[in-house]
This record gives C-alpha cells, structure tokens and sequence, in this order.
C-alpha cells in the first residue's frame, strides 16, 4: 500500500517523509502505525503515521535548531501533519512500546516512552487517534529502553555505566 509504490526506485523506499529521526515505533490495537521523534533542541513528537503524508521536518517542528535560530511552528503550516503530542522541554525519547498486556489492565493501549533527557518513564494517553502525556515516572536515569514482555510486565533498559534491566510488575 505504499502511496509512491510507481513513482520510481527512490520513492518506493518512502511511505511518509518530513521525519526528522524515527527512534521509536509501534501499532496499536487497532494497526495504526505510531512513532516517536527526538525534535532538534526540544520539540520532541510522538506521531500518528499515515501513508503518503507529510509531517514537515525541516521546515516546521516545536523545537528550535541547535544554533538558535527558530523553525516555524507546526500551527502555522496546516499541510503538514502536526504532532499528536510533543515535549518542550523535551524528554529526549528512546524506546516506544504501546501495552497491550494483561498485568497492567488499566494501562491497555497506552504508549510507554524512555527519556534519555527528562530521566524518566513516559506514559502516554492514546485515545483513538489522539494523545497526551498521562503520567511520568521519575526515575533519576536515563531510559534507554522499554518493551513489554511476553506476560505483559514492562522492562525497562537504563543507560550508561551500571545500567540496570529492570521488569516492573504490579504491586503485590
């Protein structure tokens, strides 16, 4: 179903564009394809992905460039496909996994995102093809990581020297 399948060599290998970097990916229940941007400096997204659509990168995000100058805003270019959430200041995201297990039954359908930046565990509200930022869970270290394991616990990957990989049940 690539919308450039007949376009040419090249084209074929894209299914949407304006991407900055894809560093987290997963569907939902329901197939949709949900991905998650480090922004430049802040304006980190986590993005709904449709096939042919145009999410803007360079020239609109909620992050400015590393040097300072501005980039435009998502608001003022409505052809582009705008963020369902964004981070400023940003989380810095690594690792994307959307829960579909049974441990944690309050928690179904909702996105987990790693911060690299912000030290934290980042729950993520996904309403149908909505989003925002439910809850976060400090945890004093960089994120590298998070998947869900086969019995529906979370595990989560720490970054850098004495990192830890951690499996996060309910409380007994």
């Amino acid at each position: 179903d690539n919308p450039w399948q007949d376009e040419g060599e090249l084209a074929k290998t894209y299914w949407s564009m304006g991407h900055r970097n894809l560093l987290g990916i997963d569907f939902d229940g329901e197939g949709r394809l949900w991905t998650h941007e480090m922004g430049p400096a802040h304006g980190d997204e986590l993005n709904l992905i449709a096939a042919g659509d145009n999410y803007g990168w360079p020239l609109v995000s909620n992050g400015d460039n590393y040097s300072g100058i501005p980039i435009a805003d998502h608001e003022i270019r409505p052809e582009f496909n705008a963020p369902e959430a964004f981070w400023v200041p940003a989380i810095s995201p690594a690792g994307f996994v959307i829960y579909d297990g049974e441990m944690f039954s309050d928690w179904q359908g909702d996105g987990f995102i790693g911060g690299l930046s912000s030290q934290a565990l980042v729950r993520v509200d996904i309403e149908g093809e909505s989003a925002s930022e439910a809850e976060r869970f400090e945890w004093g270290k960089r994120i590298r990581e998070v998947e869900q394991g086969p019995e529906g616990a979370l595990w989560v990957l720490e970054d850098k020297a004495g990192a830890r990989l951690l499996k996060l049940t309910p409380k007994v």
